[in-house]
């Protein structure tokens, strides 16, 4: 069952550096239908920077939001600041996708 916990606890594995999509962290939880449940978890997330909700981007490593800051570029600069690779204005999954172990 897809839970807010369960989101926020897979999201809390996602290291510096990497990101994962709104798609894998529901399937990871349960659910790979609920991608949007898992963006409504990032965008009301109680426990930034502890989980680490910048981390998590749309399936073609596109940004959909966020909610701190100045918005998307805020979240691009943190996620720049880790070491997370781009592509023309995408995060680059092919080296910066994380997988779980």
């Amino acid at each position: 069952m897809l839970t807010k916990d369960k989101v926020y606890e897979i999201t809390r594995q996602i290291p510096r550096g990497k990101v994962a999509t709104y798609k894998q962290i529901a399937t990871l939880a349960g659910n790979s239908k609920g991608a949007r449940f898992v963006g409504t978890c990032m965008r009301t997330n109680p426990d930034a920077p502890h989980t680490p909700c910048h981390r998590v981007v749309g399936s073609d490593g596109a940004f959909h939001g966020y909610s701190a800051g100045n918005g998307i570029p805020t979240k691009i600069d943190m996620l720049r600041e880790e070491g997370v690779q781009f592509k023309n204005g995408k995060v680059d999954l092919k080296s910066s996708q994380w997988q779980l172990n």
